[in-house]
Protein backbone atom coordinates (compact mmCIF):
# COMPACT_ATOMS: atom_id res chain seq x y z
CA UNK A 1 0.00 0.00 0.00
CA UNK A 2 1.08 3.57 -0.65
CA UNK A 3 2.25 6.04 1.98
CA UNK A 4 0.13 9.03 2.89
CA UNK A 5 2.08 12.27 2.69
CA UNK A 6 1.03 14.90 5.19
CA UNK A 7 2.41 18.42 5.19
CA UNK A 8 0.70 20.38 7.94
CA UNK A 9 0.58 24.15 7.90
CA UNK A 10 1.55 26.48 10.68
CA UNK A 11 -0.81 29.32 11.54
CA UNK A 12 1.28 31.47 9.22
CA UNK A 13 0.37 29.19 6.34
CA UNK A 14 3.81 27.57 6.04
CA UNK A 15 4.38 23.88 5.57
CA UNK A 16 6.52 22.14 8.16
CA UNK A 17 9.43 22.03 5.72
CA UNK A 18 9.17 25.78 5.08
CA UNK A 19 8.83 26.47 8.78
CA UNK A 20 11.91 24.41 9.65
CA UNK A 21 13.88 26.19 6.93
CA UNK A 22 12.76 29.55 8.26
CA UNK A 23 13.65 28.53 11.81
CA UNK A 24 17.10 27.29 10.80
CA UNK A 25 17.82 30.50 8.91
CA UNK A 26 16.97 32.58 11.94
CA UNK A 27 18.86 30.37 14.38
CA UNK A 28 15.74 29.20 16.21
CA UNK A 29 16.00 25.76 17.78
CA UNK A 30 13.65 23.02 16.65
CA UNK A 31 11.98 22.95 20.04
CA UNK A 32 10.66 26.44 19.33
CA UNK A 33 9.13 25.50 16.01
CA UNK A 34 6.07 23.76 17.45
CA UNK A 35 4.59 20.29 17.42
CA UNK A 36 3.54 19.67 13.84
CA UNK A 37 3.01 16.02 12.97
CA UNK A 38 4.37 15.09 9.55
CA UNK A 39 4.72 11.73 7.87
CA UNK A 40 7.21 12.16 5.04
CA UNK A 41 7.33 9.60 2.24
CA UNK A 42 10.77 8.05 1.97
CA UNK A 43 10.82 8.88 -1.72
CA UNK A 44 8.31 10.88 -3.76
CA UNK A 45 7.16 9.19 -6.91
CA UNK A 46 8.29 11.27 -9.86
CA UNK A 47 6.06 12.16 -12.77
CA UNK A 48 2.86 12.53 -10.74
CA UNK A 49 0.74 15.67 -10.58
CA UNK A 50 0.50 17.00 -7.03
CA UNK A 51 -2.83 17.96 -5.49
CA UNK A 52 -2.58 19.50 -2.02
CA UNK A 53 -5.89 19.00 -0.21
CA UNK A 54 -6.61 20.87 3.04
CA UNK A 55 -9.03 19.87 5.79
CA UNK A 56 -11.41 22.43 7.37
CA UNK A 57 -11.05 20.85 10.83
CA UNK A 58 -7.45 21.47 11.81
CA UNK A 59 -6.89 17.70 12.05
CA UNK A 60 -6.79 14.61 9.86
CA UNK A 61 -7.36 12.15 12.71
CA UNK A 62 -10.98 11.43 11.85
CA UNK A 63 -12.88 8.89 9.77
CA UNK A 64 -14.37 11.60 7.55
CA UNK A 65 -11.80 11.41 4.77
CA UNK A 66 -11.87 7.67 4.08
CA UNK A 67 -12.59 8.52 0.43
CA UNK A 68 -9.10 10.08 0.24
CA UNK A 69 -7.23 7.69 2.53
CA UNK A 70 -8.45 4.56 0.73
CA UNK A 71 -7.37 5.63 -2.79
CA UNK A 72 -4.00 6.75 -1.43
CA UNK A 73 -3.36 3.50 0.42
CA UNK A 74 -4.72 1.32 -2.41
CA UNK A 75 -2.66 3.16 -5.02
CA UNK A 76 -5.61 4.48 -7.02
CA UNK A 77 -4.42 8.08 -7.08
CA UNK A 78 -0.98 6.98 -8.23
CA UNK A 79 -2.51 4.94 -11.08
CA UNK A 80 -4.43 8.06 -12.08
CA UNK A 81 -1.16 10.04 -12.13
CA UNK A 82 -1.92 11.94 -8.92
CA UNK A 83 0.26 12.57 -5.86
CA UNK A 84 -2.45 13.38 -3.30
CA UNK A 85 -1.16 15.18 -0.20
CA UNK A 86 -3.48 15.64 2.77
CA UNK A 87 -3.08 18.65 5.04
CA UNK A 88 -4.73 19.15 8.41
CA UNK A 89 -4.77 22.92 7.94
CA UNK A 90 -5.08 25.60 10.62
CA UNK A 91 -8.84 25.09 11.11
CA UNK A 92 -9.69 28.37 9.40
CA UNK A 93 -8.95 30.43 6.30
CA UNK A 94 -8.52 27.43 4.05
CA UNK A 95 -10.11 29.36 1.16
CA UNK A 96 -7.40 31.99 1.48
CA UNK A 97 -4.76 29.24 1.39
CA UNK A 98 -6.26 27.98 -1.88
CA UNK A 99 -6.28 31.45 -3.42
CA UNK A 100 -2.67 32.02 -2.32
CA UNK A 101 -1.63 28.76 -4.03
CA UNK A 102 -0.37 27.27 -0.78
CA UNK A 103 -3.02 24.56 -1.16
CA UNK A 104 -4.93 23.35 -4.22
CA UNK A 105 -8.24 22.01 -2.99
CA UNK A 106 -10.31 22.89 0.08
CA UNK A 107 -13.26 21.30 1.83
CA UNK A 108 -15.15 24.25 3.25
CA UNK A 109 -18.76 24.44 4.36
CA UNK A 110 -21.15 26.52 2.23
CA UNK A 111 -21.11 29.30 4.84
CA UNK A 112 -17.32 29.55 4.93
CA UNK A 113 -17.00 29.28 1.15
CA UNK A 114 -19.66 31.89 0.34
CA UNK A 115 -18.28 34.28 2.95
CA UNK A 116 -14.89 34.01 1.25
CA UNK A 117 -16.34 34.50 -2.23
CA UNK A 118 -18.37 37.45 -0.96
CA UNK A 119 -15.09 38.95 0.29
CA UNK A 120 -13.49 38.52 -3.14
CA UNK A 121 -11.56 35.27 -2.64
CA UNK A 122 -11.49 33.64 -6.14
CA UNK A 123 -12.53 30.06 -5.38
CA UNK A 124 -15.28 27.83 -6.75
CA UNK A 125 -16.87 24.55 -5.69
CA UNK A 126 -16.27 21.65 -8.09
CA UNK A 127 -17.54 18.66 -6.05
CA UNK A 128 -20.52 18.43 -3.70
CA UNK A 129 -19.23 16.00 -1.10
CA UNK A 130 -22.31 15.98 1.15
CA UNK A 131 -25.50 17.19 -0.63
CA UNK A 132 -27.57 17.43 2.57
CA UNK A 133 -27.26 18.85 6.08
CA UNK A 134 -24.24 17.28 7.78
CA UNK A 135 -24.13 19.60 10.80
CA UNK A 136 -25.65 19.00 14.23
CA UNK A 137 -25.62 20.63 17.64
CA UNK A 138 -24.02 18.87 20.62
CA UNK A 139 -25.61 19.47 24.02
CA UNK A 140 -24.96 18.31 27.58
CA UNK A 141 -26.84 15.05 28.05
CA UNK A 142 -29.19 16.59 30.63
CA UNK A 143 -29.93 19.75 28.65
CA UNK A 144 -33.61 20.68 28.41
CA UNK A 145 -33.13 21.96 24.86
CA UNK A 146 -34.94 19.73 22.38
CA UNK A 147 -34.96 21.88 19.22
CA UNK A 148 -32.48 24.41 17.80
CA UNK A 149 -35.09 27.18 17.99
CA UNK A 150 -34.51 27.04 21.77
CA UNK A 151 -30.92 28.22 21.23
CA UNK A 152 -32.10 31.83 21.06
CA UNK A 153 -30.04 33.84 23.55
CA UNK A 154 -27.77 30.87 24.35
CA UNK A 155 -24.00 30.37 24.14
CA UNK A 156 -22.53 28.19 21.39
CA UNK A 157 -19.06 26.67 21.43
CA UNK A 158 -16.92 26.59 18.27
CA UNK A 159 -13.35 25.69 17.40
CA UNK A 160 -12.91 29.11 15.81
CA UNK A 161 -15.14 32.11 15.18
CA UNK A 162 -14.54 31.28 11.52
CA UNK A 163 -17.25 28.65 12.00
CA UNK A 164 -19.87 31.35 12.62
CA UNK A 165 -20.98 31.31 8.93
CA UNK A 166 -21.75 27.61 9.37
CA UNK A 167 -23.98 28.05 12.41
CA UNK A 168 -25.74 31.31 11.54
CA UNK A 169 -27.76 29.81 8.65
CA UNK A 170 -28.75 26.83 10.82
CA UNK A 171 -30.16 29.23 13.40
CA UNK A 172 -31.84 31.49 10.85
CA UNK A 173 -33.43 28.46 9.19
CA UNK A 174 -35.42 27.74 12.37
CA UNK A 175 -36.26 31.40 13.03
CA UNK A 176 -33.49 32.30 15.49
CA UNK A 177 -31.74 35.62 14.93
CA UNK A 178 -28.02 34.72 14.88
CA UNK A 179 -27.30 38.01 16.63
CA UNK A 180 -29.10 36.70 19.71
CA UNK A 181 -26.52 34.00 20.45
CA UNK A 182 -23.04 34.34 21.87
CA UNK A 183 -20.20 32.38 20.28
CA UNK A 184 -17.26 31.23 22.35
CA UNK A 185 -14.00 29.94 20.86
CA UNK A 186 -12.38 26.99 22.63
CA UNK A 187 -10.07 25.66 19.93
CA UNK A 188 -9.74 21.84 19.95
CA UNK A 189 -11.58 21.70 23.31
CA UNK A 190 -14.83 23.13 21.93
CA UNK A 191 -16.74 19.89 22.49
CA UNK A 192 -15.26 19.37 25.94
CA UNK A 193 -16.65 22.82 26.77
CA UNK A 194 -20.12 21.48 25.97
CA UNK A 195 -19.68 18.39 28.16
CA UNK A 196 -18.41 20.59 30.99
CA UNK A 197 -21.47 22.85 30.59
CA UNK A 198 -19.38 25.94 29.93
CA UNK A 199 -21.76 26.63 27.04
CA UNK A 200 -25.27 25.61 26.10
CA UNK A 201 -24.38 23.91 22.82
CA UNK A 202 -21.59 23.32 20.34
CA UNK A 203 -21.32 22.71 16.62
CA UNK A 204 -20.99 19.04 15.64
CA UNK A 205 -21.52 16.95 12.53
CA UNK A 206 -22.26 13.45 11.35
CA UNK A 207 -19.28 11.17 11.79
CA UNK A 208 -18.06 13.28 14.68
CA UNK A 209 -21.33 12.46 16.44
CA UNK A 210 -20.53 8.74 16.44
CA UNK A 211 -16.97 9.41 17.55
CA UNK A 212 -18.08 11.58 20.46
CA UNK A 213 -20.61 9.04 21.66
CA UNK A 214 -17.92 6.36 21.43
CA UNK A 215 -15.42 8.48 23.34
CA UNK A 216 -17.64 8.65 26.42
CA UNK A 217 -16.04 5.44 27.63
CA UNK A 218 -12.58 6.99 27.29
CA UNK A 219 -13.31 10.24 29.11
CA UNK A 220 -15.70 8.83 31.69
CA UNK A 221 -19.26 9.58 32.73
CA UNK A 222 -18.61 13.34 32.70
CA UNK A 223 -18.43 13.29 28.90
CA UNK A 224 -22.12 12.68 28.29
CA UNK A 225 -23.66 14.40 25.31
CA UNK A 226 -26.82 14.39 23.26
CA UNK A 227 -27.37 15.78 19.78
CA UNK A 228 -29.83 17.76 17.73
CA UNK A 229 -29.27 16.12 14.34
CA UNK A 230 -29.66 18.49 11.40
CA UNK A 231 -31.53 16.11 9.13
CA UNK A 232 -33.88 15.12 11.95
CA UNK A 233 -35.11 18.65 12.60
CA UNK A 234 -35.68 19.05 8.86
CA UNK A 235 -32.77 21.24 7.80
CA UNK A 236 -32.54 21.61 4.01
CA UNK A 237 -29.17 23.32 3.83
CA UNK A 238 -26.33 21.91 1.68
CA UNK A 239 -23.00 20.98 3.26
CA UNK A 240 -19.29 20.84 2.55
CA UNK A 241 -17.90 20.63 -0.96
CA UNK A 242 -14.46 20.61 -2.57
CA UNK A 243 -13.18 23.96 -3.87
CA UNK A 244 -10.34 25.01 -6.18
CA UNK A 245 -9.05 28.29 -7.57
CA UNK A 246 -11.52 29.65 -10.14
CA UNK A 247 -8.70 30.51 -12.55
CA UNK A 248 -7.54 26.87 -12.56
CA UNK A 249 -10.68 25.89 -14.46
CA UNK A 250 -9.48 27.98 -17.40
CA UNK A 251 -6.34 25.82 -17.58
CA UNK A 252 -6.94 22.52 -19.42
CA UNK A 253 -4.09 20.81 -17.58
CA UNK A 254 -5.38 21.79 -14.13
CA UNK A 255 -8.92 20.69 -15.06
CA UNK A 256 -7.53 17.30 -16.07
CA UNK A 257 -5.54 17.01 -12.84
CA UNK A 258 -8.59 17.77 -10.71
CA UNK A 259 -10.75 15.41 -12.77
CA UNK A 260 -8.29 12.57 -12.15
CA UNK A 261 -8.13 13.42 -8.45
CA UNK A 262 -11.92 13.30 -8.21
CA UNK A 263 -11.94 10.01 -10.11
CA UNK A 264 -9.81 8.65 -7.27
CA UNK A 265 -12.40 9.96 -4.80
CA UNK A 266 -15.10 8.03 -6.68
CA UNK A 267 -12.99 4.88 -6.39
CA UNK A 268 -12.75 5.48 -2.64
CA UNK A 269 -16.54 5.71 -2.48
CA UNK A 270 -17.01 2.54 -4.51
CA UNK A 271 -14.48 0.64 -2.40
CA UNK A 272 -16.46 1.63 0.69
CA UNK A 273 -19.77 0.67 -0.90
CA UNK A 274 -18.46 -2.81 -1.69
CA UNK A 275 -16.85 -3.37 1.73
CA UNK A 276 -17.47 -0.67 4.36
CA UNK A 277 -15.51 -2.52 7.03
CA UNK A 278 -12.43 -2.64 4.80
CA UNK A 279 -12.61 1.13 4.12
CA UNK A 280 -12.98 1.75 7.85
CA UNK A 281 -10.03 -0.50 8.72
CA UNK A 282 -7.73 1.20 6.20
CA UNK A 283 -8.64 4.66 7.52
CA UNK A 284 -8.54 3.69 11.20
CA UNK A 285 -5.11 2.10 10.87
CA UNK A 286 -3.70 5.29 9.39
CA UNK A 287 -4.20 7.30 12.59
CA UNK A 288 -2.74 5.90 15.84
CA UNK A 289 -4.12 8.84 17.81
CA UNK A 290 -7.64 7.99 16.71
CA UNK A 291 -7.14 4.37 17.74
CA UNK A 292 -6.56 5.54 21.32
CA UNK A 293 -9.91 7.33 21.38
CA UNK A 294 -12.40 5.06 19.64
CA UNK A 295 -12.89 1.36 18.97
CA UNK A 296 -13.08 -0.24 15.52
CA UNK A 297 -16.87 -0.48 15.89
CA UNK A 298 -17.16 3.25 16.62
CA UNK A 299 -14.83 3.99 13.72
CA UNK A 300 -17.07 2.02 11.40
CA UNK A 301 -20.20 3.77 12.67
CA UNK A 302 -18.55 7.17 12.30
CA UNK A 303 -17.50 6.46 8.73
CA UNK A 304 -20.92 5.07 7.82
CA UNK A 305 -22.72 8.19 9.07
CA UNK A 306 -20.68 10.19 6.60
CA UNK A 307 -20.58 7.66 3.78
CA UNK A 308 -24.36 7.46 3.69
CA UNK A 309 -24.49 11.23 3.19
CA UNK A 310 -21.59 11.33 0.73
CA UNK A 311 -23.35 8.75 -1.44
CA UNK A 312 -26.65 10.66 -1.55
CA UNK A 313 -26.13 11.91 -5.10
CA UNK A 314 -25.36 8.37 -6.31
CA UNK A 315 -28.76 7.25 -5.05
CA UNK A 316 -30.81 9.98 -6.74
CA UNK A 317 -30.77 11.56 -10.22
CA UNK A 318 -28.47 12.10 -11.99
CA UNK A 319 -26.86 9.27 -9.95
CA UNK A 320 -23.38 10.82 -9.95
CA UNK A 321 -21.08 11.23 -6.99
CA UNK A 322 -20.20 14.88 -6.37
CA UNK A 323 -23.24 16.44 -8.06
CA UNK A 324 -24.36 19.91 -6.92
CA UNK A 325 -28.14 20.20 -6.82
CA UNK A 326 -28.47 23.64 -8.32
CA UNK A 327 -31.98 24.46 -7.06
CA UNK A 328 -30.97 23.67 -3.47
CA UNK A 329 -27.93 25.90 -3.79
CA UNK A 330 -29.96 28.71 -5.36
CA UNK A 331 -32.34 28.64 -2.40
CA UNK A 332 -29.40 28.63 0.00
CA UNK A 333 -27.75 31.63 -1.65
CA UNK A 334 -31.01 33.60 -1.61
CA UNK A 335 -31.50 32.65 2.03
CA UNK A 336 -28.10 33.79 3.30
CA UNK A 337 -28.40 37.06 1.37
CA UNK A 338 -31.80 37.82 2.89
CA UNK A 339 -30.51 37.55 6.45
CA UNK A 340 -27.37 39.48 5.45
CA UNK A 341 -24.69 36.86 5.95
CA UNK A 342 -23.30 37.99 2.59
CA UNK A 343 -23.22 41.62 1.50
CA UNK A 344 -24.03 41.10 -2.18
CA UNK A 345 -26.24 38.54 -3.93
CA UNK A 346 -24.40 35.54 -5.33
CA UNK A 347 -25.57 33.40 -8.22
CA UNK A 348 -25.05 29.67 -8.58
CA UNK A 349 -22.45 30.36 -11.28
CA UNK A 350 -20.54 32.50 -8.77
CA UNK A 351 -20.03 29.60 -6.39
CA UNK A 352 -20.14 26.23 -8.16
CA UNK A 353 -19.81 24.18 -11.32
CA UNK A 354 -20.73 20.59 -12.22
CA UNK A 355 -18.35 20.56 -15.18
CA UNK A 356 -15.90 18.09 -13.61
CA UNK A 357 -18.47 15.74 -12.12
CA UNK A 358 -19.42 13.62 -15.12
CA UNK A 359 -15.83 13.26 -16.39
CA UNK A 360 -14.60 12.24 -12.92
CA UNK A 361 -17.32 9.62 -12.51
CA UNK A 362 -16.61 8.29 -16.01
CA UNK A 363 -12.85 8.08 -15.49
CA UNK A 364 -13.06 6.16 -12.20
CA UNK A 365 -12.38 2.43 -12.40
CA UNK A 366 -15.32 1.48 -10.20
CA UNK A 367 -15.08 -2.22 -11.01
CA UNK A 368 -11.48 -2.41 -9.83
CA UNK A 369 -12.31 -0.64 -6.56
CA UNK A 370 -15.21 -2.99 -5.89
CA UNK A 371 -13.13 -6.08 -6.70
CA UNK A 372 -10.29 -4.92 -4.45
CA UNK A 373 -12.72 -4.21 -1.63
CA UNK A 374 -14.34 -7.63 -1.78
CA UNK A 375 -10.90 -9.30 -1.77
CA UNK A 376 -9.60 -7.21 1.16
CA UNK A 377 -8.69 -9.28 4.22
CA UNK A 378 -10.07 -7.81 7.41
CA UNK A 379 -8.11 -8.08 10.63
CA UNK A 380 -9.71 -9.74 13.64
CA UNK A 381 -10.89 -6.48 15.18
CA UNK A 382 -12.83 -5.43 12.09
CA UNK A 383 -14.11 -8.96 11.47
CA UNK A 384 -15.94 -8.54 14.77
CA UNK A 385 -17.56 -5.24 13.78
CA UNK A 386 -21.17 -4.93 12.70
CA UNK A 387 -22.31 -2.62 9.91
CA UNK A 388 -24.91 -0.23 11.39
CA UNK A 389 -28.42 -0.39 9.96
CA UNK A 390 -30.35 2.51 8.46
CA UNK A 391 -27.36 4.06 6.68
CA UNK A 392 -27.73 3.19 2.98
CA UNK A 393 -24.79 3.41 0.59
Amino acid sequence: MDTIVIEELSEEGLTRRELLTKAAASGVGLSAVGSLLVEEASARTKGLDVVRWVSPRGTLEVMDDYNLVVPIKMGYFRRLGIDARLNAGPGRNEMQLIAAKQMDMGYASPGVMTAAIDAGVPVISVWEQYPAQVFDFALPADSKITHPRQLKGKTISVFTIGWKPIVDPMLAEVGVDPRSVKYREFGPQWIQAVALKLVDAGLAWEGLRAQLLGMAGVFGSGFNLKFLVGTQWGSKLPSNSYQVRRADLDDAKRRDIYTRFLAGVVMGFEFCRANPRAAAQITYEQYPGLQKLITPQVALESMMQLASGYHTSRRKPPHLYGWHYVNDWRKYLDFIYKFKQIKKPLTVDDVLTNDLVRPANAKADKARAATDARAFKLNQAFQRTTIPKGLPL
